[in-house]
């Protein structure tokens, strides 16, 4: 699934491409693409512009200057796509709009089906089931208030940096690395990070975010973006993906581990479980 720096990528890279434009039609091409109202009810973009378009956690928001918007899911395997109208339409083609006094036009391409689009008043966004309920945004959080957000927690790791109503945004991809960067283990407690680890994590999520946006994604399956563009993380990754080849930090062996059902990519060596008795109470009362 398109994590963060995938679907900030994209808005990025359609962004300026269609702020201003004047919606010609819209068309579903799988009905059941739409999770609420009618088909019909998406005549009222027709002749309205499109005034921006922004993520929220691995969401996209299309707003329109007739109050509107649509939030679009790409979930697995979904693709945003701004393409020359002249281009055959793919079978897996779910979403087409059309805007008016160009050439182009935006598809959403979706192999699986499990994407999906929601029609909202754009003032009443943030109300919407699925965007009520996301933590915050990873790279919007100073120290002060990521040390605010685990305070009092308790969980794995990789399963709380995963968690969407704890951080919005971060998948399975992103939590390795950030995990393999900041030198600790996905199934260890958070409530035995010492002050100076939750500094490192921090460090880490901003590090990892900031670089993957920076290399325009992860293209590991299907990800690709606005310009239908390969990003290049992929180049990058240390332990996603790397079971059974040498740690680049150390030279021991990446291994795969399940936890709570979910794979995680570590060097042993480098993120080594923290024992429950190295947290002291002079810890426990830091935070």
């Amino acid at each position: 699934m398109p994590e963060l720096p995938e679907v900030e990528t994209i808005v990025r890279s359609l962004r300026s491409r269609l702020s201003g434009r004047k919606i010609e039609a819209i068309r579903v091409l799988f009905p059941p693409l739409l999770r609420n109202g009618r088909l019909s009810g998406l005549k009222k973009f027709e002749g309205t512009r499109l005034i921006g378009l922004r993520r929220r956690g691995k969401m996209i928001l299309i707003d329109y200057q007739n109050g509107f918007s649509l939030l679009l899911h790409l979930k697995m395997t979904g693709q945003l796509l701004f393409c020359q109208k002249t281009a055959a339409l793919d079978k897996h083609t779910r979403l087409v709009i059309s805007f008016q006094s160009t050439a182009r036009e935006l598809r959403f391409r979706d192999v699986r089906k499990f994407g999906f689009i929601r029609c909202l008043k754009t003032a009443e966004a943030a109300a919407a089931p699925e965007l009520k309920n996301l933590g915050p945004e990873p790279l919007g959080l100073d120290l002060q208030s990521f040390r605010r957000l685990l305070d009092g927690r308790r969980g794995r790791l990789k399963s709380r940096l995963i968690n969407q109503t704890f951080l919005a945004g971060i998948g399975n991809i992103y939590a390795d690395e950030i995990l393999f960067e900041s030198k600790l283990h996905p199934a260890s407690d958070i409530v035995h990070l010492r002050p100076g680890q939750i500094k490192r994590l921090w460090q880490s999520i901003q590090f990892i975010l900031d670089k993957a946006i920076a290399a325009r994604g992860t293209s590991v399956r299907d990800f690709r973006d606005g310009d239908g563009l390969e990003g290049s993380f992929q180049a990058r990754l240390r332990v996603y993906g790397r079971e059974g080849q040498p740690c680049l930090r150390c030279g021991g062996k990446i291994v795969r581990l399940r936890l709570a059902g979910r794979s995680s990519h570590i060097c042993p060596r480098c993120q080594q479980l923290i024992p429950v008795k190295r947290a002291s109470k002079a810890t426990t009362s830091q935070r």
